[in-house]
């Protein structure tokens, strides 16, 4: 199930008590503050995308005392209750309100750290395995990583009772309702970035690249010096029977690489970082694709310019090289609406914001019969009103047709119709999985 989020990595504004003189902790410089959710998220089987964001859950749900706190807390959570949340070395913190009141409680969920000979042993396990770095790089965290963390002898997902609430509100609950909210909201935050619980752990994303850059390169030294010493003779080496080529990498899974954050440690006057990063990760994104490509699912064609610039903002939509793109497009006004359609469907979604083409006949009675009897959203009969290949079923929904066979969702949003979600084969589906206001 796809979920409508925002997310803008930004560090952690400094403490406005604090004296000109005091200089900031180590643990405070590390830190990293991230924008509220909204309310109105869609909702899936499972609270989090990922299997370590719903193992973050279960360790706090397996802790609790009284469920009703969960379900309070869920409900706080889904409903935006949250504010900003800064996560730093032990703990990730917000401030969380009731609803019904205007000041909010300071709410901390403590986690624990690692040691430092907990670090090196991980490190130097990581280090060895090129694919576990490229696997965080592409915010994901897949099982042999943690495996390779429990082999060394460190715990990186929270156990039973590794996480600890404290919250100022009178209740006793363990945890109440507020922290409960902050640590489900915290699963999102895991979701799109392992390098957040890596930073609940006690280290952030440049001080652990740059401390693997430094392993990796006294590694690299040290296999130079064993070849020099060792050495294989010319003629054993060509007589050495021919290496069958390794298979074509699977499917390509997770977001691109994000190299933005270790360019900008070395940024050059006239170079922007962040633009160069995400060209960068795109580029090598797109190189994977081509390696996964097969005959059966053959690599997509080429997109135009406008869908081009579409892909590219939504690799970070919320920058200022998106903000250029739109520029550059002529239609900066429409990037936000087409990059929430490419989050849902991609180059299709894009195409079906703007066409408009008159589907067959017989299509058009059968989607109109279908999306009256649907019932609409809030379950009264609706007005249903087509127009070539959009459906308006209220004042608020539409269905759209596209030229893949597939049904599209959208919400009117001060007088726009913007994507709502994921395609269906079904225009009743589309129409009633729209999440409401």
């Amino acid at each position: 199930m796809d979920f409508d989020i925002d997310f803008d990595f930004d560090e952690a504004e400094p403490d406005d008590e604090r004296e000109p003189d005091d200089e900031p902790t180590a643990d405070e410089r590390r830190a990293r503050s991230f924008p509220r959710f909204g309310p109105g998220r869609r909702v899936g089987r499972k609270f989090a995308d990922t299997w370590w964001g719903n193992a973050w859950i279960e360790s706090m749900e397996r802790a609790a005392l009284d469920p009703e706190q969960l379900k309070r807390g869920r409900r706080y959570a889904f409903a935006g209750q949250v504010g900003s949340i800064t996560v730093s070395p032990g703990r990730i913190s917000a401030a969380v309100h009731d609803g019904d009141q205007y000041t909010p409680h300071d709410t901390v969920v403590r986690v624990g750290t690692l040691a430092a000979a907990g670090w090196d042993r991980l490190l130097d396990r990581v280090a060895a395995k090129a694919g576990h770095i490229a696997a965080l790089l592409d915010r994901d965290m897949p099982h042999d990583l943690v495996q390779t963390a429990d082999d060394a002898g460190v715990r990186l997902l929270p156990g039973y009772g590794d996480l600890e609430p404290e919250c100022d509100c009178p209740s006793w609950d363990h945890p109440c309702r507020h922290a409960a909210a902050l640590a489900y909201q915290a699963a999102w935050l895991l979701d799109r970035d392992p390098f957040v619980l890596l930073l609940m752990r006690g280290r952030g994303e440049a001080e652990l690249m740059a401390d693997l850059r430094r392993r990796n390169a006294r590694r690299s030294i040290a296999a130079d010096d064993a070849g020099e010493a060792a050495g294989t003779p010319a003629e054993q080496a060509y007589a050495a029977p021919p290496v069958a080529l390794p298979e074509p990498p699977g499917p390509v899974t997770g977001e691109p690489l994000a190299l933005a954050p270790l360019l900008a440690a070395h940024e050059a006057p006239g170079i922007d970082a962040e633009a160069l990063g995400m060209l960068a990760a795109d580029a090598a994104h797109r190189a994977r694709d081509v390696l996964a490509a097969t005959r059966a699912e053959p690599l997509a064609p080429e997109p135009d310019v406008w869908c081009d610039a579409v892909r590219l903002a939504a690799r970070m939509p919320r920058s200022a090289a998106a903000r250029r793109l739109g520029e550059a497009s002529g239609r900066a006004a429409d990037l936000p609406r087409a990059v929430k359609a490419w989050e849902y469907a991609g180059a299709a979604g894009v195409d079906v914001v703007d066409a408009v083409f008159s589907p067959p006949r017989e299509l058009v009675t059968r989607a109109t019969e279908a999306l009256r009897e649907a019932g609409g959203i809030d379950g009264a009969a609706p007005e249903v009103r087509n127009w070539r290949n959009r459906w308006t079923v209220g004042r608020d929904a539409q269905v759209r047709y596209g030229r893949d066979g597939r049904w599209y969702p959208f919400r009117r949003r001060a007088g726009q119709w913007w994507p709502a979600g994921p395609p269906g084969p079904d225009p009743a589906d589309a129409l009633l999985d729209l999440p409401k206001d």
